[in-house]
C-alpha cells in the first residue's frame, strides 16, 4: 500500500503518519512539503493508493490545484485534507476530482474510517460538513417537500440519486442525467453511505434493493 501526503507542515505529517500506518501490515508512505513536490511525487509513482492534500501549501492554488492533481492522475484516489469548512469549498473540492473531504480538526478514529471509505471505493464527508454542505442543495420549494426524508433518511433528490446508482451509474453519468454538477452528486451520495450505513456503492445498491428502496435492476 502507498499514501502520498502533502501538507507543508511536519507536525501535522507526522501525526498523519501515525493514522495511515494503521491501514494495514506494510504502508509505504511519502511525504511531500509543497503542492509541485506532491506532483512530482505522483508523477514517479502512478501505483499510489491514495492521496492526502492540503487546499493551502506553497505552490498550491485552492482548487485549481485539486483540479490539476485530478487531472493528472485521475486513477489516485484523492482526499482533501483543510482547516476550512465552508460549504462553497467543500463543493468545489468534489467537483475537481476529490473523493473526500476531511475537516483537520477530525480525530484520528474519523480520519482512519475516512480513508478507509475512499480506499474501498466510497465518498466521504465528516457528518457535520455533510450537513453543512447539504444545505440549499436541494430544489427550493415553499412547501418545503424537498427536504423531507423518508424513513430512511433519505430526501426526495438522494433517492433519485439512489435508483441510478443501483443501475450502475457513475457519478458523471448520474450528474448529466438529473442536471446537477458532478460533485453534487458525490455530496448526495456520502448522505446516502450514511443514511444506509455503509462505506461503498455496492453496498449501497445491495442494501436499497433488499430494503425494496429501488426495484430490481
Amino acid at each position: 500500500m502507498k499514501i502520498l501526503i502533502a501538507d507543508d507542515h511536519a507536525l501535522f505529517r507526522e501525526g498523519m503518519h501515525h493514522i495511515v500506518s494503521q491501514l494495514g501490515d506494510k504502508v509505504d508512505i511519502l511525504d511531500a512539503g509543497n503542492f509541485s513536490e506532491a506532483m512530482e511525487i505522483a508523477g514517479n509513482n502512478p501505483d499510489i493508493d491514495l492521496a492526502l492534500l492540503d487546499l493551502k501549501m506553497p505552490g498550491s492554488n485552492g482548487m485549481d490545484s485539486v483540479r490539476l492533481f485530478h487531472s493528472n492522475h485521475p486513477r489516485i484516489p484523492l482526499v482533501v485534507v483543510s482547516g476550512t469548512d465552508y460549504r462553497s469549498d467543500i463543493e468545489h473540492v468534489m467537483n475537481n476530482g476529490a473523493m473526500g473531504f476531511v475537516s483537520k480538526a477530525s480525530n484520528s478514529k474519523d480520519m482512519l474510517q475516512a480513508l478507509r471509505i475512499v480506499m474501498g471505493g466510497g465518498i466521504y464527508l465528516p457528518p457535520q460538513l455533510l450537513q453543512h454542505a447539504l444545505v440549499g442543495m436541494e430544489d427550493s420549494r415553499k412547501d418545503g417537500r424537498s427536504w423531507r426524508v423518508n424513513r430512511f433518511g433519505l430526501t426526495a433528490r438522494q433517492m433519485e440519486v439512489l435508483r441510478h446508482l443501483t443501475k450502475g451509474l457513475s457519478n458523471k453519468d448520474i450528474a448529466q442525467a438529473i442536471g446537477l454538477a458532478e460533485g453534487t452528486v458525490k455530496i448526495h451520495v456520502a448522505a446516502i453511505f450514511q443514511a444506509l450505513r455503509v462505506n461503498n456503492r455496492s453496498e449501497a445498491a445491495r442494501t436499497a434493493l433488499s430494503l425494496n428502496l429501488v426495484a430490481d435492476r
